[in-house]
């Protein structure tokens, strides 16, 4: 085990039983008992048939977001190849993100893979498009409203706290301060087109105005606010959601406001935003695709109609819930 560093995972399922311990990494690892607020799990169906073997069941636990709830369980000690194999034996059904434990440790725990799905109280931050622009009904964020408090309204709960004009360090910025009465369990990041744009006053012979010409720029302020936010999510124990960015007409946008927009700049905002997420073991819902060449969807080749917003909204949903 030299140099393999030492990870956290809290259990709650099979993963404590040391007969899949055994199974899996080759020995009973050191384990302490833990638990998690804010949770409690439901069944979930098991169709691998090596996931069965090793287990002994065909029904597993998964965890569901509740609000004065909490799920008792344990904190494996494992290496790196233990974690990979803990992995590799957890269903698609599953994905590792970090979770706070009641002592106030950070874990490694697995979630479900739609990262909606489990949420009961949704903070939704962002720009013009997460506020709804150009749609009376409140745009995707209010579809997405209807459709989570209609599960269940005496429990679940979802704000829209976008402000038009914001960027991602607006928003890491302003979080912070929104959190607390919300209670929220999940924080849902629009990152919009704002981070794609380049002021107009600079587009002749500036460096960034070139830089947005061909979707070449410098994303280190991203990654900061994208990291403040990530601890913003972890401070209150909830799950961090990166959505965005959605389409754009570039023939439509070259000058919107003081800004000046193009398609190579606003994909390489998506291919960071995936990256990043990556790497930080944070969802990513890539909104891109509803609206691809759907100029028709767009009011001005940036907000989205009323069906554009719909649009967004159905694959949103798709992907998360």
């Amino acid at each position: 085990m030299t140099g393999s560093r030492a990870h956290t995972l809290f259990s709650f399922g099979t993963l404590m039983d040391e007969r899949v311990q055994t199974a899996l990494f080759g020995r009973a690892v050191p384990t302490s008992p833990a638990s998690l607020a804010g949770y409690t799990t439901r069944p979930l169906k098991i169709t691998d048939p090596a996931v069965i073997a090793a287990s002994g069941l065909d029904v597993h636990l998964i965890l569901e977001r509740r609000l004065g709830a909490s799920v008792e369980g344990a904190v494996l000690h494992l290496t790196d190849q233990e974690l990979a194999a803990a992995d590799a034996y957890e269903v698609d059904d599953y994905t590792r993100r970090r979770v706070v434990l009641s002592s106030g440790e950070s874990a490694w725990a697995y979630l479900d893979a739609k990262p909606l799905r489990p949420a009961e109280r949704i903070v939704v931050v962002g720009d013009s498009i997460a506020y709804g622009r150009c749609d009376p009904r409140g745009g995707w964020a209010g579809h997405l409203a209807a459709a989570h408090i209609s599960g269940n309204e005496a429990e679940r709960r979802l704000f829209n706290l976008a402000v038009p004009g914001s960027t991602l360090a607006d928003v890491s910025e302003q979080t912070p301060a929104l959190l607390a009465a919300r209670r929220p369990d999940t924080l849902l990041v629009a990152a919009g087109i704002n981070d794609s744009a380049v002021p107009l006053a600079g587009a002749e012979g500036d460096a960034e105005s070139d830089a947005g010409a061909d979707g070449t720029v410098d994303f280190a302020q991203l990654t900061g606010s994208l990291d403040a936010l990530a601890a913003t999510a972890l401070g209150h124990n909830a799950r961090l959601v990166v959505a965005g960015p959605s389409w754009l007409d570039e023939d439509r946008t070259r000058a919107y406001e003081g800004l000046r927009f193009t398609r190579a700049r606003a994909l390489a905002l998506r291919v960071f935003l995936r990256s990043w997420c990556e790497a930080n073991h944070i969802d990513h819902l890539d909104l891109w695709e509803p609206l691809r060449e759907r100029t028709d969807l767009l009011v001005d080749g940036l907000h989205p109609t009323a069906e554009g917003h719909r649009a967004l909204y159905e694959h949103l949903d798709a992907l998360g819930r």
